[in-house]
């Protein structure tokens, strides 16, 4: 640094540059080279700079040496940015956490739910992974989520998704429905278990799709086939034939399944149309088991066109922060099944039991034809174990991984690529 001048020799270098383009009306290939190798280097200083500031700050303010003070002291800025991050961490890391209300403090939230969904003159349920997660099927943000796994670089591993059946939170909609305290379901699952729970399928949107169903987008309306088995096994982002064909037509049929970075189109079983309807009437809206993350998206499912003082009461049931906690009248932190078995005897309902006998699947799917039947791997569902043929019986709830389709495929969305070098 030259004295009285106040710029290091680069920046006063890069100044000249500029000076010498202004004056030339441009830069020649040399000037250019050396106003790029000076912008690199002052970069690599400021990452060392900050390096060095962020070693400092770890340290316990006692055990900082008169250098290293006076470093901070003459690093503002970058001390400003630094501090900022870490609690930008720190604020995201709560946010992930799981909390748990006080067994009493619950009970008390929960009276005030049941005196809402009493009141209540049309309430939609919005639902999440979480309320699958008592059905062995992870979620995507808990501590054992999807995406929380990946990011710390663990493998994905789950039980076979047709091992699954409606939990009680599932079969607590369907009977609250069947009071008519509950007008609509919003589901972001594709498990299909909202279906097989008994709730009827004009009382459904399942905005991702169902693993069940697939269609054929040939033949107007489409024409669905429901299965009894994960349709999913060959499709995945952006690739969605099953390798069956239309019955009527000779068409691919396709999944139903939305991943991450896709569009719903499909009219069944995204039901949109019905979805949008029950937020556009709806006074009460309640959560269950969903982070809100990707719902928030949806302007149209919050009537975020309407005045704040006419939108709908709003319920949360979770264990984590969610973007939507601020407009809540209430959030509930606790399992949605424990939430809900508060609830349904607070209400004075009883909740009914899941049999496979009665699941409503087997009475609306289509059987494979002949020549299809070997055109998948899954499982299919049994209406019982004497049902299932020898090589599935006995096969414990937690023993296989995912296998692809949209589960597994659908996890990729968090994986980094390897840099080829």
């Amino acid at each position: 640094m030259r004295p009285g001048c106040g710029l290091p020799c680069e920046a006063e270098a890069e100044a000249r540059v500029s000076r010498g383009a202004m004056a030339a009306g441009g830069l020649s290939r040399s000037e250019r080279k050396a106003a790029e190798r000076v912008r690199r280097l002052r970069e690599d200083q400021q990452r060392d700079r900050l390096r060095q500031v962020s070693r400092i700050l770890r340290k316990a303010a006692v055990e900082r040496s008169a250098e290293e003070v006076r470093l901070l002291a003459e690093s503002g800025d970058l001390v400003t940015e630094l501090q900022g991050r870490s609690r930008r961490r720190e604020g995201l890391k709560r946010r992930q956490e799981e909390v748990c209300d006080d067994p009493e403090e619950l009970r008390g939230k929960v009276r005030e739910l049941a005196s809402a969904i009493r009141n209540a003159k049309y309430l939609v349920v919005y639902t999440g992974a979480g309320i699958s997660t008592a059905a062995s099927i992870p979620d995507y943000r808990g501590p054992n989520g999807v995406w929380t796994l990946l990011q710390k670089g663990r493998s994905v591993r789950a039980a076979d998704l047709s091992e699954a059946e409606p939990t009680l939170t599932h079969m607590s909609i369907t009977r609250l429905h069947e009071q008519k305290l509950v007008q609509h379901v919003v589901s972001q699952n594709c498990d299909g278990l909202h279906l097989r729970s008994g709730l009827p399928r004009t009382a459904i949107s399942e905005l991702h799709g169902n693993m069940y169903i697939e269609v054929c987008t040939s033949c107007v309306p489409n024409r669905e086939y429901i299965r009894v088995f994960d349709v999913t096994e060959r499709t995945a982002l952006h690739r969605h034939q099953t390798g069956r064909t239309c019955h009527k037509c000779g068409a691919q049929l396709r999944d139903t399944i939305v991943h991450f970075g896709e569009r719903g189109t499909l009219g069944q079983p995204l039901n949109w149309e019905a979805a949008t309807e029950a937020a556009s009437r709806a006074d009460t809206i309640l959560c269950l088991g969903s982070s809100l993350k990707v719902l928030k998206k949806y302007p149209c499912l919050w009537c975020m066109t309407k005045p704040p003082s006419r939108r709908p009461k709003l319920y949360i049931v979770n264990l984590q922060w969610t973007p939507k906690d601020d407009w809540a009248a209430l959030k509930l932190h606790g399992k949605c099944d424990d939430v809900m078995r508060l609830l349904m005897a607070e209400l004075g309902l009883e909740i009914p039991a899941y049999s496979r006998w009665q699941d409503p699947i087997f009475s609306l799917a289509t059987p494979l034809r002949a020549d299809e039947e070997g055109s998948h791997s899954r499982k299919s569902l049994c209406r019982s174990r004497e049902e299932a043929p020898p090589g599935d019986r006995g096969v414990p709830l937690s023993s296989a991984p995912i296998l692809g389709g949209w589960f597994g495929r659908g996890c990729t969305k968090r994986t980094k690529r390897k840099k080829v070098t």
